[in-house]
């Protein structure tokens, strides 16, 4: 840091000008990898406009089994912003009104060439939406205060993507492989669940207390909305407009704070109907799909604070006083999902995934992440008879993943994540054998 000082008019003004290695020092311990744009970044936060965005790669490299051995490389690059309408205009009425949308962009070759595991098992979320794509853009309005209850109600809608609001596991997302991490064995029954879907639409939650909701949203069911091709641009929906149908979604849930550590939990159910036409594996028209899903996610330690449990001087006597409880967020946390829909119309009838997040394994790295899972699904008897029927050698029937990765934090915009899979009976069936992939993900925060 250097003073001068400048003299003028007879004043005198000092100048602090920030050294090259305190430049560097404020960007490497910074929030985002652009830095704060030579200060206009949090202006334009003040005035409700803030950016955000990431590079995302992975390299997967298939070592032992699958089809082939082989590696590829895939890449997701994402811009986006939220608009903030009270800072924006001043207006105090437009508290909680806020306008989202964003652009993204992936490409690379598909690791599940080598993989042979059916496109939900992928071992990358990379692949759906592949090239540009017009990503979401929609309005959301959270109740300041209503009744006395804050955050009562959130309002929200435009063309908007369910799978934002919806099944949210926050430890899923942590790991590679697409069933575990996107899929969820929705998409595998035709059903437009994937990041990459959107259609105008919204959702209404009701929050009374911090512990409970209920969420439940309507929009329109595009066949092949999240097709690469369309690039997120079918705003018209499918032609003709009888093709299109409804996509009804809900969900209600505890949030929990269990034990004097208040240890964090979401317990959550839900369901959908897939307002498009479908046949039954028995030959009836079914005029929709539908699906339940079940969600039980809870910490279960959370590692104390250094000064837990220790005396302090109250500063006023001789007494001691306990400290108080500092509660951190490392600890051990366990996850866990399951999926049913019915077997007559659907492929996967049955899905389920458990796993277990270990955060601040390490004395010195509290930030990093170990993460293990388990995913198994099931197909459908009457879609394994059709193969058989239609003459296929190799029926599905079940399939799966283990997954274990651990994510190097390495500073707050930046991770490097290695990551193990072993993939069961890949495509569902005994024809490929078991796959090993291992590989590395990396992301940076704009």
């Amino acid at each position: 840091m250097k003073r001068f000082f400048v003299f003028a008019g007879g004043l005198v003004c000092t100048v602090v000008v920030a050294s090259g290695a305190q430049i560097l020092e404020e960007w490497w311990t910074g929030t985002q990898g652009t830095g704060d744009w030579l200060g206009a970044r949090p202006v334009l936060a003040d005035h409700g406009l803030s950016f955000f965005g990431w590079w995302g790669a992975d390299y997967t490299g298939v070592v032992d089994g699958g089809v082939s051995c082989g590696g590829t490389f895939e890449e997701e690059l994402y811009f986006g912003a939220t608009l903030d309408a009270a800072k924006a205009t001043g207006a105090g009425a437009l508290e909680g009104l806020t306008f989202t949308g964003g652009v993204r962009w992936r490409d690379g070759a598909n690791s599940n060439i080598y993989a042979g595991d059916s496109p939900v098992f992928s071992p990358s979320l990379y692949q759906s939406g592949m090239g540009w794509r017009m990503m979401p853009f929609y309005a959301t309005y959270v109740t300041p205060e209503l009744f006395g209850v804050p955050k009562l109600l959130t309002l929200s809608g435009g063309w908007q993507n369910p799978y934002n609001f919806f099944v949210q596991q926050d430890a899923s997302k942590l790991f590679r492989n697409n069933m575990i991490a996107s899929s969820k064995g929705i998409t595998a029954n035709g059903v437009g669940w994937s990041s990459s879907y959107a259609a105008w639409g919204g959702f209404l939650k009701v929050q009374p207390v911090n512990w409970y909701y209920a969420q439940a949203g309507m929009y329109l069911a595009i066949p092949g909305g999240a097709d690469s091709a369309n690039h997120g641009l079918d705003f018209a929906g499918a032609r003709p407009a009888r093709d299109n149908g409804i996509f009804l979604i809900g969900e209600t849930g505890f949030t929990p704070k269990i034990g004097p550590s208040k240890l964090p939990g979401k317990y959550a159910l839900g369901g959908y109907s897939w307002g498009l036409e479908a046949s039954a594996y028995t030959g009836e028209i079914r005029d929709n799909r539908w699906g339940l899903y079940w969600q039980a996610d809870q910490m279960i330690w959370r590692e104390p604070s250094a000064s837990d449990g220790k005396a302090v001087a109250d500063g006023k006597s001789f007494a001691k006083n306990v400290a108080e409880p500092t509660l951190r967020d490392e600890g051990l946390s366990l996850f866990s999902y399951f999926y049913f829909a019915p077997e007559k119309e659907n492929a996967l009838p049955f899905y389920y995934q458990a796993g277990a997040v270990y955060k601040g394994l390490l004395p010195t790295r509290g930030e990093d992440r170990l993460a293990a899972v388990i995913g198994m699904a099931t197909y459908s008897g009457g879609f394994v008879f059709n193969d058989e029927e239609g003459g296929v050698e190799y029926a599905k029937d079940y399939e799966g993943v283990i997954e274990v990765d651990y994510r190097f934090q390495v500073n707050r915009w930046a991770y490097i994540q290695p990551f193990v899979q072993y993939l069961i009976r890949p495509g569902g069936t005994d024809s490929v054998a078991n796959a090993t992939a291992i590989g590395v993900h990396f992301q940076v925060q704009f």
